[in-house]
C-alpha cells in the first residue's frame, strides 16, 4: 500500500499433519487482511481486518474481534495510517504484545478531519483509477490518536491511557510505545510543533500516566521513536540526550535518570561524552552495573559495540573494535536476555556475516551466518570503494544498490556526501535546515560537485 504496508491472504500450514487453514475472520470467506503475525507465546495469532484487530487464542480457537470501530480510510485500529507509516512509527504495526502476551497495547487512529489526497493507481486499464488516502499538509489538521491496551483472557477489558494534561486538548503525536513490565507501559508523547516531548510510564490497569522525563528544543527534537531501557523496579533509565561539548557542539550520549519515585529529586548523570554519537541503546546488566550501546566513536561511518559501567568513573570498553578488523567496522547487537552473549552481525564494509560471542571472552566466536554463497558470487568482482567521511549517506555499511552497478561495469563514479542536515555528526550539522530546508544542504551537494 505504502512504504511498509501491504495486504496478503494467509494460510496457516502445520508442518507434522501438513494440514493447510485459511486464516478468515468469523464468517468470513477468501478474505485479505491488512496485517498477520503470531503472538508472544505457544499458538497466539493477531490479525487486522477492515480496520479493526481480530485474536486467536491458538490455531484451533476460533477468532474474536477485539475493537469494532475500524473504518476504511478512516479509524485505524492497531495499523497505521499514511502519516504514523511513513513520518512516526516507520512501519505498518501500531500494537505491541505485553511480555507475557496477556494484554495488547494498540493506537486508534482517526482520519476523520483530515483532508484527502488524490492518488492516481495504475490497474493496467486505459485510464487510472484515483484513491484517497488522508494526507495532513503543514497546517492542515493531523490525525487524532489515542492508546488503548486490551486484555487477551476473554473479557476484553480495554483501558485508556491517556495523555499529558498538556497535550489533552491539542494535537500530539505517539512516537514510541515499550512495554517494561507486565503492568507498566512507556510511552513518548510529541507536539505537533515537535519541540517538546514527554516521556510517560503509564500503569495499564489504571490508565495513569506518570512523567518521567521532559525534553523541549528551540529548534526540534530528534530521536523520538528511540526506547528507554529502564531497569526493573522502573526507577532507574538511560535515553540518549544531546550534551555539549566545548566548542564542537552537542552530540547524543548516554543519560542515566534515577530515584524517580513520587516527590523524589531526579538524579540526571551522563555515562558518555565525546564529539560522536551514540546510536543505539541495547540494554542493562544490572548485576555487573553495565550499560552495553551502539556508536560512532571510532568515526562517523563506523558503528562499534561498547560497554560502559554505570558506576563512577563510568568505564567504558569497546568490545567489537578488535575483531575482523580487516572485514567488518559496522555492527549491529543483539544481547542475550540474561546478558552472557550477544550475535554481532556485521554489516560492512566486507560481506555481511553474523557471529555468536560469550561478552565475558569476545574473542572467541561461532559463526552463525558467513554468508558463503554471496561471497564466491562475489570474489570476482569489483566493488566500489566509498572514500568519503560523513554519517548517513555514507557508511561503512555493506550495500549493493543501483550505484553499485553502475560504479563496477559503466565507469561511474558515484560520490556520497553528508551535509548540513544529516545525521551522526552532532546536533549542530543535524540542526543547520531548521526552518530551511531545501536551501544549505542543496548548497552543499552543488558545492561538493563544484
Amino acid at each position: 500500500v505504502y512504504q511498509h504496508s501491504f495486504f496478503a491472504s494467509y494460510l496457516i500450514y502445520n508442518l507434522y499433519t501438513r494440514e493447510v487453514r485459511e486464516l478468515n475472520p468469523p464468517e468470513v470467506s477468501d478474505s485479505v487482511l491488512q496485517f498477520a503475525s503470531w503472538g508472544v507465546q505457544g499458538q497466539q495469532l493477531l490479525y487486522i481486518f477492515e480496520n479493526n484487530i481480530y485474536y486467536q487464542a491458538d490455531v484451533q480457537s476460533s477468532s474474536w474481534r477485539l475493537t469494532s470501530s475500524g473504518q476504511e480510510g478512516v479509524i485505524f485500529n492497531g495499523i497505521t495510517d499514511w502519516l504514523y507509516e511513513e513520518e512516526v512509527l516507520l512501519s505498518q504495526a501500531a500494537h505491541w504484545w505485553s511480555p507475557d502476551s496477556s494484554r495488547l497495547a494498540y493506537l486508534t487512529i482517526n482520519d476523520s478531519l483530515v483532508p484527502n489526497m488524490l492518488l492516481p493507481r495504475f490497474t493496467g486499464s486505459l485510464y487510472p483509477r484515483g484513491a484517497e488516502y488522508p494526507y495532513p499538509k503543514m497546517g492542515q489538521i493531523n490525525p487524532t490518536v489515542r492508546l488503548y491496551v486490551v486484555t487477551l483472557d476473554g473479557s476484553s477489558l480495554t483501558t485508556e491511557l491517556r495523555p499529558p494534561d498538556s497535550f489533552e486538548k491539542s494535537e500530539y503525536y505517539v512516537t514510541m510505545v515499550k512495554w517494561v513490565r507486565l503492568d507498566r507501559l512507556s510511552v513518548r508523547w510529541v507536539n505537533r510543533a515537535q519541540n517538546m516531548s514527554i516521556l510517560s510510564l503509564c500503569d495499564v490497569t489504571t490508565g495513569d500516566c506518570t512523567k518521567k522525563h521532559v525534553m523541549t528544543s528551540e529548534k526540534w527534537l530528534d530521536r523520538q521513536n528511540e526506547e528507554p531501557v529502564f531497569s526493573k523496579d522502573c526507577t532507574t533509565f538511560f535515553i540518549t540526550l544531546p550534551l555539549k561539548q566545548g566548542g564542537h557542539g552537542t552530540f547524543n550520549h548516554i543519560t542515566m535518570i534515577s530515584n524517580q519515585s513520587e516527590g523524589q529529586e531526579v538524579n540526571l548523570r551522563h555515562l558518555t561524552s565525546g564529539s560522536w554519537e551514540v546510536s543505539h541503546i541495547l540494554a542493562y546488566d544490572e548485576n555487573t552495573h553495565s550499560v552495553y550501546f551502539l556508536s560512532s566513536e571510532e568515526g562517523s561511518t563506523q558503528q562499534q559495540l561498547y560497554r560502559v559501567s554505570t558506576v563512577d568513573p563510568f568505564r567504558k570498553e569497546c568490545l567489537s573494535c578488535a575483531l575482523f578488523k580487516s572485514r567488518c567496522s559496522y555492527y549491529d547487537a543483539s544481547i542475550s536476555p540474561q546478558y552472557q552473549n550477544v550475535l554481532l552481525n556485521g554489516r560492512g564494509p566486507g560481506i555481511p556475516r553474523t557471529t555468536f560471542h560469550r561478552l565475558s571472552d569476545m574473542t572467541k566466536h561461532k559463526t552463525v551466518e558467513a554468508n558463503t554463497v554471496l561471497r564466491l558470487a562475489l570474489k570476482n568482482r569489483r566493488m566500489p570503494n566509498d572514500s568519503a567521511p560523513g554519517g548517513q549517506a555514507v557508511s561503512e555499511r555493506f550495500s549493493l544498490g543501483w550505484d553499485s552497478v553502475l560504479v563496477s561495469s559503466d565507469s561511474v563514479i558515484v560520490a556520497r556526501l553528508d551535509g548540513r542536515g544529516s545525521g551522526f555528526q552532532g546536533q549542530r550539522v543535524l540542526q543547520e535546515v531548521h526552518q530551511r530546508l531545501g536551501t544549505v544542504d542543496i548548497q552543499d551537494q552543488i558545492t561538493a560537485l563544484e
